[in-house]
């Protein structure tokens, strides 16, 4: 049996939820639009739903050009009965938000946590973009597929591995070539011609002012009120710095602090720094390049500062401990947000 057939015999309701993590970004979307097209070749109807806002313009330009119907979960009176499958997110991660019903499956490529929960589940953390795997069931069940979805697919797999520069796999390299010359290229050009508003640029200049960097870990206040899209941008762009091997960023938003972590070195696993940076406070994930977390219930800018400063001294002591560096002096402490940038001397 395929994966698909048998996440088929688990369903045993007419219509069934595909939920997606919260603040939804191409991956997850794509994903859960392949999964509802999949259902409904099958019979099955299928509702994309999820929390939070969608706030990245090209996301939200990716929703209009590609026609996907998703659908606020908080709009949904879920019943006790109903049926979920998760897609791009697990049950018990801090951006899922449990409804009422049963979770009986899950598709993801993050870190396999624990699987009780699902009737089926195909977690492949070696592949760069869940829209991959998705993509794969059109394929290993001779389901055709037509230009809209291939180029949905196309967009969040680019999207998700950084333009197939990060943590890509074969798998993700082998459907990739078999979707390019299905996609519309028109709206593939529309789409990557609009990543950035003008007011984001303002994000980018409060990033670049303060920004400190320990060693090569940059350790970036991006402000308040920056989308988690955005913060994940900002976090790549930093990377990108030829003295920089990892980024820990952080942005005070929704009544908690929200983390984005980057890591180019094989030795620095971003997943497993967020969790440690993050212990007790709040939560986190993802993979070793890219992980992000959340701090809940962070009332005010005196208290953002004080725990922001924590978690990232206990990024910079982690890491140190993995790279065995010389036991060195505590990295400065931010006392205010409009101090200038400090840089500690390598």
């Amino acid at each position: 049996m395929t994966k698909l057939s048998q996440l088929l015999e688990c369903i045993s309701k007419k219509v069934v939820f595909i939920q997606t993590h919260n603040y939804p970004d191409q991956d997850a979307l794509a994903s859960a639009q392949g999964l509802k097209i999949l259902l409904e070749h099958f019979g099955k109807q299928a509702i994309i739903c999820y929390k939070g806002q969608i706030d990245k313009y090209n996301t939200i330009k990716m929703i209009e050009l590609l026609h996907m119907d998703i659908t606020p979960a908080e709009s949904i009176e879920f019943r006790p009965d109903d049926e979920t499958i998760l897609v791009d997110c697990q049950h018990g991660n801090s951006n899922v938000k449990s409804y009422s019903g049963r979770v009986i499956a899950c598709i993801d490529h993050h870190k396999i946590q624990d699987t009780t929960h699902y009737m089926f589940h195909d977690i492949r953390p070696d592949v760069g973009a869940c829209a991959t795997i998705i993509a794969d069931y059109f394929y290993e069940n001779g389901i055709s597929m037509d230009p809209l979805m291939a180029t949905t697919f196309s967009y969040a797999i680019k999207m998700d591995t950084n333009m197939l520069s990060r943590g890509i796999s074969e798998l993700d390299l082998q459907v990739y070539c078999k979707l390019f010359p299905l996609s519309d290229q028109s709206i593939l050009r529309q789409l990557d011609s609009c990543n950035l508003k003008l007011k984001d640029l303002l994000s980018y200049h409060y990033a670049i002012e303060n920004l400190r960097l320990y060693k090569n870990v940059a350790l970036v206040d991006v402000g308040n009120n920056c989308s988690e899209a955005m913060l994940g941008q900002i976090s790549d762009f930093i990377l990108t710095l030829r003295e920089v091997d990892f980024v820990l960023s952080h942005t005070f938003r929704d009544n908690g602090l929200k983390f984005s972590a980057r890591s180019s070195s094989k030795y620095i696993d971003a997943s497993m720094v967020i969790r440690h940076a993050l212990s007790t406070f709040g939560d986190g994930g993802g993979h070793s390049t890219m992980a992000a977390g959340f701090i809940p219930n962070v009332a005010n800018e005196n208290v953002v500062s004080t725990i922001a400063n924590i978690a990232d001294e206990r990024a910079i002591a982690y890491i140190g401990e993995l790279l065995d560096w010389p036991k060195e002096k505590k990295i400065k402490s931010r006392k205010h947000k409009t101090l200038p940038t400090v840089w500690e001397q390598q």
